[in-house]
Protein backbone atom coordinates (compact mmCIF):
# COMPACT_ATOMS: atom_id res chain seq x y z
CA UNK A 1 0.00 0.00 0.00
CA UNK A 2 1.24 3.53 -1.10
CA UNK A 3 0.30 7.04 0.05
CA UNK A 4 -0.99 8.90 -2.99
CA UNK A 5 -2.44 12.38 -1.56
CA UNK A 6 -2.40 14.30 1.11
CA UNK A 7 -5.38 16.93 1.09
CA UNK A 8 -6.09 19.80 3.89
CA UNK A 9 -9.28 21.69 4.53
CA UNK A 10 -9.74 24.64 6.23
CA UNK A 11 -12.87 24.81 8.11
CA UNK A 12 -14.89 26.51 10.18
CA UNK A 13 -14.74 27.71 13.10
CA UNK A 14 -11.12 27.29 13.15
CA UNK A 15 -9.95 23.30 12.55
CA UNK A 16 -7.65 22.21 9.97
CA UNK A 17 -8.53 18.54 8.56
CA UNK A 18 -6.40 16.53 6.48
CA UNK A 19 -7.15 13.45 4.43
CA UNK A 20 -4.44 10.91 2.99
CA UNK A 21 -5.52 8.70 0.47
CA UNK A 22 -3.81 5.38 -0.81
CA UNK A 23 -3.73 2.90 -3.89
CA UNK A 24 -5.76 0.74 -2.21
CA UNK A 25 -8.88 3.19 -1.72
CA UNK A 26 -8.53 3.63 2.18
CA UNK A 27 -7.86 6.68 3.47
CA UNK A 28 -7.51 8.38 6.58
CA UNK A 29 -8.46 11.64 8.62
CA UNK A 30 -6.33 13.87 10.58
CA UNK A 31 -6.81 16.84 12.20
CA UNK A 32 -3.48 19.15 12.09
CA UNK A 33 -3.62 22.90 13.93
CA UNK A 34 -2.68 25.20 15.89
CA UNK A 35 -5.61 27.54 16.49
CA UNK A 36 -4.95 31.04 14.66
CA UNK A 37 -2.50 29.65 12.65
CA UNK A 38 -4.36 27.16 10.45
CA UNK A 39 -2.55 28.27 6.99
CA UNK A 40 0.80 27.69 8.64
CA UNK A 41 0.29 24.30 9.76
CA UNK A 42 -1.23 23.56 6.23
CA UNK A 43 1.94 25.17 4.62
CA UNK A 44 3.81 22.57 7.19
CA UNK A 45 1.95 19.99 6.32
CA UNK A 46 2.68 20.13 2.35
CA UNK A 47 5.93 20.12 2.85
CA UNK A 48 6.04 17.21 5.30
CA UNK A 49 4.30 15.31 2.28
CA UNK A 50 7.07 15.09 0.50
CA UNK A 51 8.42 12.30 2.84
CA UNK A 52 5.11 10.55 2.33
CA UNK A 53 3.49 10.43 -0.75
CA UNK A 54 4.55 7.22 -2.05
CA UNK A 55 5.33 5.54 0.82
CA UNK A 56 3.50 2.68 2.84
CA UNK A 57 1.25 4.14 5.43
CA UNK A 58 1.50 1.36 7.83
CA UNK A 59 5.20 2.19 9.16
CA UNK A 60 3.72 4.93 11.11
CA UNK A 61 7.07 5.23 13.82
CA UNK A 62 9.40 5.17 10.69
CA UNK A 63 7.58 8.11 9.47
CA UNK A 64 7.11 9.97 12.63
CA UNK A 65 11.25 9.69 13.35
CA UNK A 66 11.50 10.92 9.63
CA UNK A 67 9.24 14.08 10.13
CA UNK A 68 10.67 14.63 13.40
CA UNK A 69 14.52 13.64 13.28
CA UNK A 70 14.30 14.23 9.35
CA UNK A 71 14.58 17.74 9.75
CA UNK A 72 17.47 19.78 11.46
CA UNK A 73 15.27 22.19 13.35
CA UNK A 74 12.80 20.22 14.82
CA UNK A 75 10.00 20.37 17.56
CA UNK A 76 7.42 23.48 18.32
CA UNK A 77 4.20 24.31 17.80
CA UNK A 78 3.71 24.76 13.82
CA UNK A 79 5.88 21.45 13.06
CA UNK A 80 4.31 19.20 15.70
CA UNK A 81 0.94 20.02 15.22
CA UNK A 82 1.60 19.09 11.55
CA UNK A 83 3.19 15.74 12.58
CA UNK A 84 0.67 15.56 14.92
CA UNK A 85 -2.26 15.12 12.10
CA UNK A 86 -0.60 13.12 9.41
CA UNK A 87 0.07 10.53 12.42
CA UNK A 88 -3.36 10.65 13.16
CA UNK A 89 -4.32 9.97 9.82
CA UNK A 90 -1.71 7.10 9.08
CA UNK A 91 -3.32 5.32 12.53
CA UNK A 92 -6.90 5.75 10.82
CA UNK A 93 -5.52 4.26 7.87
CA UNK A 94 -3.57 1.42 9.91
CA UNK A 95 -6.93 0.61 12.03
CA UNK A 96 -9.67 0.27 8.50
CA UNK A 97 -6.52 -1.99 7.30
CA UNK A 98 -6.70 -3.78 9.94
CA UNK A 99 -10.22 -3.51 10.50
CA UNK A 100 -9.66 -2.51 14.24
CA UNK A 101 -9.46 0.77 16.02
CA UNK A 102 -6.96 2.14 16.98
CA UNK A 103 -6.77 0.98 20.56
CA UNK A 104 -6.71 -2.38 20.06
CA UNK A 105 -3.32 -1.79 17.72
CA UNK A 106 -1.83 -0.30 20.75
CA UNK A 107 -2.36 -2.93 23.19
CA UNK A 108 -5.84 -2.90 23.69
CA UNK A 109 -8.43 -0.59 26.31
CA UNK A 110 -8.53 -0.41 29.66
CA UNK A 111 -11.73 1.19 29.71
CA UNK A 112 -14.44 1.46 27.40
CA UNK A 113 -15.81 4.91 28.32
CA UNK A 114 -14.15 8.07 29.45
CA UNK A 115 -15.31 10.88 31.95
CA UNK A 116 -15.70 14.27 29.73
CA UNK A 117 -16.24 17.70 31.17
CA UNK A 118 -18.50 20.92 29.74
CA UNK A 119 -16.97 24.08 28.98
CA UNK A 120 -18.75 27.35 30.41
CA UNK A 121 -18.11 30.96 30.80
CA UNK A 122 -16.63 32.28 28.08
CA UNK A 123 -13.15 33.67 27.32
CA UNK A 124 -14.31 36.42 29.81
CA UNK A 125 -16.18 34.52 32.31
CA UNK A 126 -19.89 35.28 33.28
CA UNK A 127 -23.53 33.44 33.99
CA UNK A 128 -20.95 30.48 35.02
CA UNK A 129 -23.73 29.34 37.93
CA UNK A 130 -26.56 29.48 35.80
CA UNK A 131 -24.29 27.69 32.86
CA UNK A 132 -23.15 24.94 35.76
CA UNK A 133 -26.42 23.54 36.25
CA UNK A 134 -27.27 23.74 32.73
CA UNK A 135 -24.08 21.44 32.48
CA UNK A 136 -25.17 19.47 35.38
CA UNK A 137 -28.52 19.04 34.20
CA UNK A 138 -27.31 17.96 31.05
CA UNK A 139 -25.19 15.11 32.68
CA UNK A 140 -22.20 16.03 33.07
CA UNK A 141 -20.08 15.40 36.62
CA UNK A 142 -17.86 18.16 35.99
CA UNK A 143 -17.06 21.72 34.18
CA UNK A 144 -14.54 23.88 33.27
CA UNK A 145 -13.91 27.77 33.34
CA UNK A 146 -11.82 30.51 32.51
CA UNK A 147 -10.80 31.85 35.99
CA UNK A 148 -10.13 35.44 35.43
CA UNK A 149 -10.14 38.67 32.68
CA UNK A 150 -6.49 39.84 31.92
CA UNK A 151 -4.37 40.10 35.05
CA UNK A 152 -1.28 42.70 35.73
CA UNK A 153 1.85 41.05 37.15
CA UNK A 154 0.99 42.58 40.23
CA UNK A 155 -2.91 43.23 40.57
CA UNK A 156 -5.74 44.10 42.74
CA UNK A 157 -7.59 42.30 44.93
CA UNK A 158 -10.64 43.30 44.05
CA UNK A 159 -10.18 41.38 40.65
CA UNK A 160 -9.10 38.08 43.04
CA UNK A 161 -12.46 38.72 44.93
CA UNK A 162 -14.05 38.34 41.51
CA UNK A 163 -12.64 34.98 40.57
CA UNK A 164 -13.15 33.87 44.07
CA UNK A 165 -17.54 35.29 43.97
CA UNK A 166 -17.63 32.92 40.03
CA UNK A 167 -16.24 29.85 41.23
CA UNK A 168 -18.06 30.30 44.88
CA UNK A 169 -21.18 30.32 42.58
CA UNK A 170 -20.88 27.55 40.52
CA UNK A 171 -20.43 25.50 43.94
CA UNK A 172 -23.15 26.91 45.28
CA UNK A 173 -25.18 25.87 41.98
CA UNK A 174 -24.14 22.50 41.57
CA UNK A 175 -23.18 21.21 45.16
CA UNK A 176 -20.46 20.13 47.19
CA UNK A 177 -19.40 17.00 44.71
CA UNK A 178 -19.55 18.27 41.02
CA UNK A 179 -16.00 18.85 39.41
CA UNK A 180 -15.10 22.45 38.66
CA UNK A 181 -11.65 22.77 36.80
CA UNK A 182 -10.57 26.12 36.79
CA UNK A 183 -8.26 27.40 33.77
CA UNK A 184 -5.70 30.30 34.36
CA UNK A 185 -5.02 30.07 30.75
CA UNK A 186 -1.31 31.96 31.54
CA UNK A 187 -3.06 34.86 32.08
CA UNK A 188 -1.85 34.99 35.72
CA UNK A 189 1.72 35.54 36.44
CA UNK A 190 2.95 34.12 39.38
CA UNK A 191 2.59 37.05 42.37
CA UNK A 192 -1.33 36.89 41.78
CA UNK A 193 -1.15 32.83 40.91
CA UNK A 194 0.12 32.27 44.27
CA UNK A 195 -2.57 34.56 45.65
CA UNK A 196 -5.33 32.79 43.48
CA UNK A 197 -4.04 29.16 44.61
CA UNK A 198 -4.32 29.53 48.03
CA UNK A 199 -7.61 31.28 48.07
CA UNK A 200 -9.11 28.90 45.71
CA UNK A 201 -8.76 25.94 48.38
CA UNK A 202 -11.92 26.30 50.04
CA UNK A 203 -13.79 25.84 47.04
CA UNK A 204 -12.44 22.31 46.19
CA UNK A 205 -11.64 22.69 42.32
CA UNK A 206 -10.71 19.59 40.30
CA UNK A 207 -7.78 21.31 39.16
CA UNK A 208 -6.36 24.48 38.12
CA UNK A 209 -4.97 24.91 34.31
CA UNK A 210 -1.76 26.45 33.23
CA UNK A 211 -1.49 28.79 36.65
CA UNK A 212 1.68 29.78 34.87
CA UNK A 213 2.56 30.13 31.37
CA UNK A 214 4.90 26.82 30.44
CA UNK A 215 7.74 29.25 29.61
CA UNK A 216 7.55 29.56 33.60
CA UNK A 217 6.76 25.99 34.81
CA UNK A 218 9.57 26.74 37.37
CA UNK A 219 7.31 28.89 39.28
CA UNK A 220 4.74 25.83 39.82
CA UNK A 221 6.92 24.95 43.08
CA UNK A 222 5.68 28.21 44.92
CA UNK A 223 2.62 27.40 43.66
CA UNK A 224 2.31 23.66 44.78
CA UNK A 225 3.87 24.62 48.14
CA UNK A 226 1.01 27.21 48.55
CA UNK A 227 -1.86 25.28 47.71
CA UNK A 228 -3.00 21.63 47.71
CA UNK A 229 -5.29 21.88 44.38
CA UNK A 230 -4.39 19.48 41.98
CA UNK A 231 -1.97 21.48 39.31
CA UNK A 232 -2.76 20.37 35.76
CA UNK A 233 -0.43 22.26 32.58
CA UNK A 234 0.34 20.69 29.56
CA UNK A 235 -1.18 22.03 26.57
CA UNK A 236 1.53 24.49 25.32
CA UNK A 237 3.86 21.42 25.22
CA UNK A 238 4.89 19.16 22.45
CA UNK A 239 6.90 16.28 23.03
CA UNK A 240 7.94 14.15 25.39
CA UNK A 241 11.05 16.28 25.47
CA UNK A 242 8.81 19.47 26.49
CA UNK A 243 7.48 17.44 29.43
CA UNK A 244 10.83 15.48 30.54
CA UNK A 245 11.69 17.94 33.30
CA UNK A 246 7.77 19.05 34.13
CA UNK A 247 7.50 14.95 35.35
CA UNK A 248 10.94 14.84 36.75
CA UNK A 249 10.17 18.44 39.10
CA UNK A 250 7.51 16.82 40.10
CA UNK A 251 5.25 19.74 41.04
CA UNK A 252 2.35 18.69 38.18
CA UNK A 253 -0.64 16.46 38.61
CA UNK A 254 -2.25 16.32 35.47
CA UNK A 255 -0.87 16.94 32.02
CA UNK A 256 -2.65 18.10 29.42
CA UNK A 257 -0.75 16.86 26.07
CA UNK A 258 -2.72 17.90 22.91
CA UNK A 259 -2.97 15.05 20.44
CA UNK A 260 -3.19 17.35 17.54
CA UNK A 261 -0.23 19.70 18.64
CA UNK A 262 2.10 16.91 20.78
CA UNK A 263 2.82 14.91 18.04
CA UNK A 264 -0.19 13.19 17.54
CA UNK A 265 -1.58 9.42 18.63
CA UNK A 266 1.92 8.13 18.77
CA UNK A 267 3.77 10.57 20.77
CA UNK A 268 1.31 11.33 22.93
CA UNK A 269 0.65 7.76 24.09
CA UNK A 270 4.35 8.12 24.67
CA UNK A 271 4.32 11.17 26.90
CA UNK A 272 1.25 9.44 29.00
CA UNK A 273 3.25 6.77 29.63
CA UNK A 274 6.00 9.16 31.12
CA UNK A 275 3.41 10.42 33.18
CA UNK A 276 2.16 6.84 34.75
CA UNK A 277 5.87 6.52 35.84
CA UNK A 278 5.49 9.83 37.63
CA UNK A 279 1.99 9.01 39.31
CA UNK A 280 0.95 11.50 37.45
CA UNK A 281 -2.88 11.51 35.75
CA UNK A 282 -3.54 12.71 31.70
CA UNK A 283 -6.74 14.95 30.81
CA UNK A 284 -5.96 15.53 27.30
CA UNK A 285 -6.14 19.34 25.63
CA UNK A 286 -8.87 19.48 22.51
CA UNK A 287 -11.03 22.22 22.29
CA UNK A 288 -11.10 21.09 18.96
CA UNK A 289 -13.02 19.20 16.34
CA UNK A 290 -13.92 15.10 16.19
CA UNK A 291 -11.02 14.25 14.70
CA UNK A 292 -8.63 15.52 17.53
CA UNK A 293 -11.63 13.95 19.79
CA UNK A 294 -11.53 10.78 18.70
CA UNK A 295 -7.69 10.37 18.48
CA UNK A 296 -8.07 11.43 21.78
CA UNK A 297 -10.62 8.94 22.89
CA UNK A 298 -8.24 6.01 21.33
CA UNK A 299 -5.36 7.33 23.53
CA UNK A 300 -7.59 7.66 26.86
CA UNK A 301 -8.55 3.94 26.14
CA UNK A 302 -5.05 2.62 26.85
CA UNK A 303 -3.66 4.95 29.68
CA UNK A 304 -4.36 3.66 33.35
CA UNK A 305 -3.91 7.52 34.12
CA UNK A 306 -6.35 8.99 32.08
CA UNK A 307 -9.37 10.13 34.16
CA UNK A 308 -10.58 12.91 31.96
CA UNK A 309 -11.08 14.14 28.50
CA UNK A 310 -12.04 17.96 27.47
CA UNK A 311 -14.38 18.24 24.64
CA UNK A 312 -15.60 21.17 22.72
CA UNK A 313 -19.07 20.43 22.14
CA UNK A 314 -21.35 24.27 23.02
CA UNK A 315 -17.69 25.79 23.50
CA UNK A 316 -18.18 29.48 22.63
CA UNK A 317 -15.21 29.37 19.74
CA UNK A 318 -17.99 27.26 17.95
CA UNK A 319 -20.51 30.11 16.73
CA UNK A 320 -21.96 28.50 13.59
CA UNK A 321 -20.26 25.60 13.14
CA UNK A 322 -19.81 22.53 16.16
CA UNK A 323 -18.19 19.16 16.50
CA UNK A 324 -20.93 16.91 15.49
CA UNK A 325 -21.69 18.97 12.39
CA UNK A 326 -18.53 17.06 10.58
CA UNK A 327 -19.20 13.05 11.39
CA UNK A 328 -22.01 11.06 9.89
CA UNK A 329 -22.86 9.70 12.84
CA UNK A 330 -23.04 11.84 15.54
CA UNK A 331 -24.24 9.13 18.24
CA UNK A 332 -20.96 8.20 17.91
CA UNK A 333 -20.03 11.23 20.84
CA UNK A 334 -23.62 10.21 22.86
CA UNK A 335 -22.35 11.27 26.31
CA UNK A 336 -24.36 9.61 29.14
CA UNK A 337 -24.11 10.59 32.43
CA UNK A 338 -20.85 12.18 32.00
CA UNK A 339 -18.95 9.73 29.64
CA UNK A 340 -18.30 8.86 26.54
CA UNK A 341 -18.07 5.55 24.97
CA UNK A 342 -14.75 5.02 23.66
CA UNK A 343 -15.31 5.00 19.80
CA UNK A 344 -15.05 0.82 18.64
CA UNK A 345 -15.07 0.96 14.98
CA UNK A 346 -11.88 0.92 12.62
CA UNK A 347 -9.33 3.08 12.90
CA UNK A 348 -10.42 6.07 14.76
CA UNK A 349 -13.83 5.15 15.07
CA UNK A 350 -15.68 7.86 13.50
CA UNK A 351 -16.83 8.55 10.00
CA UNK A 352 -15.98 11.72 8.78
CA UNK A 353 -19.20 13.51 6.18
CA UNK A 354 -16.96 14.56 3.46
CA UNK A 355 -19.43 16.15 1.34
CA UNK A 356 -19.58 18.51 4.79
CA UNK A 357 -16.16 19.15 4.77
CA UNK A 358 -15.56 20.10 1.02
CA UNK A 359 -18.60 22.40 1.20
CA UNK A 360 -17.26 24.24 4.51
CA UNK A 361 -13.88 24.58 3.73
CA UNK A 362 -15.22 26.69 0.47
CA UNK A 363 -15.83 28.80 3.62
CA UNK A 364 -12.97 28.61 5.48
CA UNK A 365 -11.69 30.24 8.23
CA UNK A 366 -9.21 33.38 9.35
CA UNK A 367 -9.61 32.81 13.35
CA UNK A 368 -7.36 34.92 15.53
CA UNK A 369 -7.23 34.82 19.09
CA UNK A 370 -8.64 38.19 20.69
CA UNK A 371 -5.66 40.71 21.74
CA UNK A 372 -6.47 42.20 24.61
CA UNK A 373 -4.46 45.45 26.28
CA UNK A 374 -4.45 45.84 29.88
CA UNK A 375 -5.33 49.56 31.16
CA UNK A 376 -2.30 51.42 30.69
CA UNK A 377 -1.77 50.11 26.52
CA UNK A 378 0.39 47.06 27.04
CA UNK A 379 -0.74 43.81 25.34
CA UNK A 380 -2.00 41.62 28.41
CA UNK A 381 -2.18 37.51 28.74
CA UNK A 382 -5.27 36.15 26.38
Amino acid sequence: MKITKMETFVVPPRWLFLKIETDEGISGWGEPIIEGKARTVQAAVEELSGYLIGRNPLDIEDHWQTMYRGGFYRGGPILMSAIAGIDQALWDIKGKFHQAPIYQLMGGACRNRMKVYSWIGGDRPSDVGEAALLAQAAGFKAVKMNATEELQYVDTHEKIDEVLARVAAVREAVGPHFGIGIDFHGRVHKPMAKILAKELESYRPLFIEEPVLPENNEALREIARASQIPIATGERMFSRWDFKHLLSDGYVDIIQPDVSHAGGITECKKIASMAEAYDVALAPHCPLGPIALAACLQVDATCHNAFIQEQSLGIHYNQGNDLLDYVADSSVFAYTDGYVAIPNGPGLGIEIDEAHVRKMAEVGHDWKNPLWRHADGSVAEW
